[in-house]
């Protein structure tokens, strides 16, 4: 980049701070209207790498239906009544909240970043992403995620996902089980909850509840939760 185009940057930015529009810096700066949209839209994507994961603006923000049968939803009212499908009896959607996650990337790109939580024991059990993907895409990738559930996944705000990943990992963190390896890198794109927020009861009508999944060491769980939990303090159900 050329000291002229530099100047010129700087200028634009100068003058999108205060809320010049493209047309207005294009007469302004003696320039085509082609030129003015590109310089706007640089300065924009230059800003935005330069903000935090967990600053840029949410999308959109789902989990699946029924994420929150058997928890204790009591201090969390509003988000217990969202979710209909957990007072189902026949329902079997229980003990798993799939979390997803968008934000603005550039113009026209946002980064999806998901999430697969235990919330009767494991915490964070895999993460997906974060994946940059053409803001078009994101329609089409949001019911893909969701492709396992029979019911759409629930618009929930920023909040609500950053408790219920944050908080399960506590809980799990509590029973003596870390979250997925790359949960880390993934979860400054969540971005950590507020202090005054509501909160949920995990583990399954008030205890740790284990349900083995193929790439678990059952018997290693089942150890670690007679250890800090005690006997008949949980349950479980695995091939030992």
């Amino acid at each position: 980049m050329t000291k002229h185009d530099e100047e010129l940057l700087t200028r634009v930015r100068e003058m999108r701070e205060r809320g010049s529009a493209p047309k207005q810096i294009a007469r302004a700066l003696g320039l085509r209207p082609a030129q003015a949209t590109a310089l706007v839209r640089r300065v924009a994507e230059a800003a935005q790498a330069h903000t935090a994961p967990d600053e840029r603006p949410v999308v959109g923000c789902w989990v699946n239906a029924g994420w929150s049968a058997g928890l204790d939803m009591a201090r969390a009212p509003d988000w217990a009544a969202a979710d209909r499908l957990a007072r189902d009896p026949d329902s079997e959607t229980g003990g798993f909240a799939q979390v997803l996650l968008a934000r603005q990337e550039r113009a026209s790109k946002v980064t999806v970043t998901g999430f697969l939580v235990d919330v009767y024991c494991l915490g964070v059990k895999n993460v997906t992403g974060p994946e940059v993907m053409g803001s078009g895409s994101l329609a089409g990738y949001v019911p893909t995620y969701y492709s396992a559930f029979d019911h759409p996944p629930l618009s929930i705000g920023v909040e609500q996902a950053q408790a219920i990943v944050h908080d399960a990992v506590a809980h799990a963190r509590s029973l003596g089980f870390e979250p997925a390896a790359d949960f880390a890198g993934a979860g400054v794109h969540l971005g950590a909850p507020p202090g005054d927020r509501p909160t949920i009861g995990f583990g399954k009508d008030g205890k740790p509840f284990y349900f083995s999944g193929p790439y678990d060491d059952p018997r290693k769980v089942v150890r670690t939760l007679e250890r800090t939990c005690g006997t008949g303090n949980y349950h479980y159900v695995a091939h030992l």
